[in-house]
């Protein structure tokens, strides 16, 4: 069963349950696929989704991080880290968004 999302990937799952389901059991693949922690995961999807610059991921991310537990200050420094290997520009776009949560 598909649990409701909001956004364009909710639509895509309603759409095409059978790809969102095959998508949801390769993330929880690639998840138990090493040793990281939830918390550590979530921080590195967290950076990534900084990295390539989506504002949707970044919402997604930081949305899923609060309901985890993870502190605003722990993200807000994922987003300071960024401005070394994405720039400046990147990392205070980021900020943004996770304070848009």
């Amino acid at each position: 069963m598909v649990k409701s999302m909001p956004g364009a990937a909710g639509t895509l799952a309603e759409q095409y349950p059978d790809i969102w389901m095959a998508y949801a059991d390769l993330g929880k693949a690639t998840a138990e696929a090493g040793p990281l922690t939830d918390r550590e995961r979530r921080l590195v999807k967290l950076a990534l989704a900084i990295g390539l610059g989506s504002e949707g991921a970044v919402h997604s991310h930081t949305r899923r991080a609060k309901a985890e537990g993870i502190g605003l200050d722990d993200l807000l420094q994922v987003a300071m880290l960024s401005i070394g290997p994405a720039g400046l520009p990147r990392a205070v776009a980021a900020k943004t968004w996770i304070e848009d949560i």
